[in-house]
């Protein structure tokens, strides 16, 4: 199994919700002097997604080449139409991911922003504002999202730059000669540096070169855990393989706490409790977060091994989906989110054996059915790779 490519001498800084992600985003991209690489799955026509924009154009204006994607599902046709005028005219060249699915389902769920090849913003925050619901604006929620990204300085920003250099490139017009060279670009491994302060790694899911190096880097951290997991996911629906390795790092007497974000979609949930029953049987504690919209795609190994990103742990994120995540290995930053997290678990509620013993035939046979039907539109769209 390829492990994460570590490169040490990173600062790494944890930025949790949006009043402290937009703040430094906003400030690193108003600093900007020569280039500006920007990505981001849903870009809302809100409060902070103006000022976002105005972010951008203000730097494309003093003139910083600013490279803008968006995704067309995700942001929605008709803001991506009305933000694509604006943002052109102010000199932001702007890209849209896959407009009316020409290149299939696969959408870009990523959260990029690299300036000037000197910090680097990962995770999975989107540009929209804390308060309202990232699936319906109108919905508001009673507290903020709950959510990270990280800031990135030090060498792992030039991995970064390098993949969303080569996402803009790919969205552009190239010659087949042209894609294959890149693609052999980006296959070359990152040096691994010694020991040092902070050592950290990026990773991207994709459907040509990076399949499933996102899964590998769960299940090789799952693998050496031995003291606790904790996982924190707004989505559950991971595949066989890795509610197996969940399974059986609580069996081998590790702590694992299972974070999961609930209420937002039915089928959703009803295919998350389907897996409850022999996750809890083997030892995972299951805790379900309802105090506001859980987004966060974050985990924490025995303080050792931290990932910050954009994957949720689903048939999507896993298996369909192009998406980012930075793993760190520094027990400065691993303790820090821990005790965000476990913040979280004492604001969530408790899943237990006996209360998922109460549940009625019929709802368990429902539960059941929505595990078939996303399993089966799983292998569809992900070509048979969900299993």
């Amino acid at each position: 199994m390829r492990p994460v490519e570590f490169i040490a001498d990173n600062e790494v800084k944890l930025l949790h919700c949006g009043n402290e992600f937009f703040p430094a985003l906003m400030a690193a991209i108003d600093a900007a002097q020569v280039e500006v690489y920007f990505e981001t799955y849903i870009f809302a026509d809100d409060d902070t997604g103006q000022a976002v924009l105005g972010a951008l154009m203000r730097a494309a204006r003093r003139g910083v080449a600013v490279h803008m994607i968006s995704d067309w599902f995700g942001t929605g046709a008709a803001r991506v139409k009305r933000m694509h005028a604006e943002a052109i005219e102010a000199g932001v060249e702007h890209r849209i991911f896959n407009p009316w699915f020409r290149r299939g389902v696969t959408r870009t769920h990523r959260k990029i922003c690299v300036v000037d090849r000197c910090i680097a913003f990962v995770g999975g925050i989107n540009i929209n504002d804390d308060m309202f619901c990232d699936y319906d604006h109108n919905i508001s929620l009673s507290a903020p999202r709950w959510d990270f990204a990280v800031a990135v300085e030090g060498p792992l920003v030039a991995a970064i730059h390098k993949e969303a250099e080569a996402q803009w490139m790919r969205l552009g017009k190239m010659t087949l000669a042209k894609r294959i060279g890149l693609y052999k670009q980006l296959r070359r491994a990152n040096k691994v540096a010694a020991e040092a302060t902070v050592q950290a790694g990026f990773v991207v899911r994709d459907n040509l070169r990076n399949r499933q190096t996102i899964q590998k880097a769960y299940l090789n951290a799952l693998g050496r855990a031995r003291k606790s997991v904790l996982l924190a996911n707004p989505y559950f629906a991971p595949g066989r393989k890795f509610r197996r390795a969940l399974s059986q790092t609580a069996q081998r007497g590790v702590e694992v706490v299972l974070l999961i974000g609930v209420g937002e979609h039915w089928l959703q949930d009803a295919v998350a409790h389907s897996f409850y029953p022999k996750l809890l049987a083997s030892g995972v504690r299951v805790v379900e977060y309802r105090k506001t919209q859980l987004h966060a795609k974050v985990a924490v190994i025995d303080d050792e091994w931290a990932t910050v990103g954009s994957s949720n742990v689903d048939g999507l994120s896993l298996f369909l989906n192009q998406e980012a995540n930075v793993v760190i290995k520094d027990a400065a930053f691993a303790r820090d989110l821990r005790r965000h997290i476990e913040q979280a678990v004492a604001d969530g509620v408790e899943i237990h054996p006996h209360e998922f013993e109460h549940v009625g035939r019929f709802r368990r046979i429902g539960y059941e059915i929505a595990y078939v039907v996303y399993k089966t539109l799983m292998r569809i769209f992900a070509v048979g790779k969900y299993a």
